[in-house]
């Protein structure tokens, strides 16, 4: 719960947004309530990758969607589902979105945008959403938010809030049509990726 309430207090989740971990053959998952009034006890238990609830009641809609990115990914241990607002802006059109500065890198050296704008609720749906992920961190799905993955609750968590800060980069200057050649600037992503987990849990978990 502790990363719900953060993503809370980063402001991006708003009314809507989901946290998952991985747990044994399945993963944990946040219900819908809002993550301020949710309880430890409050958590999904989802027990089987291949045979997710199919959402309703207190589990989100969207739970086949985190079984079938842990399903296709091995390397993710966590996923963050938010609807920060730079991103949803972007996520009414279909160009992935750019990298316009260095840090932005931390959400993938690619975010694409998954074309479908329905609420992702159905296992075949969820797989296509792994399929636009590819190896990727993070995805915009069209006029519904975004997500980002990682090794660690921690991980996911500052990738979101990286994803939203590229948005905002793009959407306030004119870097969308830029032809930047980052070169060896990534070699540098993994470190800076150290530093703003640390960054993100100093911020925003002293407010939890």
């Amino acid at each position: 719960m502790r990363t719900a309430r953060m993503m809370s207090a980063a402001g991006l989740a708003e009314s809507f947004g989901h946290v998952s971990k991985r747990f044994g053959d399945g993963f944990l998952i946040t219900t819908v309530q809002p993550f301020l009034t949710q309880e430890p006890a409050d958590v999904i238990h989802v027990t089987d990758l291949s045979d997710p609830p199919s959402g309703g009641g207190a589990a989100p809609l969207e739970t086949p969607m985190h079984a079938a990115v842990y399903r296709s990914r091995r390397d993710v241990d966590a996923i963050c589902r938010g609807h920060p607002r730079s991103v949803v802006v972007w996520g009414t059109g279909l160009e992935s979105l750019p990298l316009a500065h260095g840090l932005g890198a931390m959400a993938g050296s690619e975010v694409p945008v998954h074309p479908d704008v329905d609420l992702i609720s159905t296992t075949d749906q969820g797989e296509e959403v792994a399929r636009s992920l590819g190896n990727g961190y993070s995805l915009v799905l069209r006029a519904n938010g975004c997500f980002s993955v990682g090794g660690s609750l921690l991980e996911a968590l500052t990738r979101l809030y990286f994803l939203e800060e590229r948005a905002r980069v793009v959407l306030a200057s004119d870097s969308r049509a830029a032809d930047i050649d980052w070169g060896g600037r990534l070699r540098h992503t993994p470190p800076e990726l150290k530093r703003a987990m640390a960054w993100v849990d100093t911020t925003f978990g002293d407010e939890v």
